[in-house]
């Protein structure tokens, strides 16, 4: 049980650091935007290339993980969902 906890902690964890950066650095600190955490990145206007090198960076930073060029892929970071499942699939590939 302890663990299944500690996985939901996680998850909210990653996802709240996920939005904050979104929001912050594309949309101007703008929280009212109604972004789910399903909606697309790239087909709602979110972030577009040059932005998703910039959260790859902080991803690779925040989270002490290295994305290698064939993971650049919307099924990993084109929405918040994605992000926060590729990261868990990552540090539990690297523990």
């Amino acid at each position: 049980m302890r663990s299944v906890i500690n996985e939901e902690l996680m998850t909210q964890d990653i996802s709240v650091k996920i939005r904050n950066f979104i929001i912050e650095n594309f949309l101007f600190g703008d929280s009212s935007n109604g972004l789910k955490d399903t909606d697309s990145f790239l087909e709602n206007g979110v972030i577009d290339s040059t932005g998703v090198l910039e959260l790859v960076s902080f991803l690779e930073e925040t989270f002490s993980i290295e994305v290698a060029d064939e993971e650049l892929i919307p099924e990993n970071l084109d929405s918040i969902t994605n992000v926060v499942n590729y990261l868990q699939n990552k540090i539990q590939a690297n523990a």
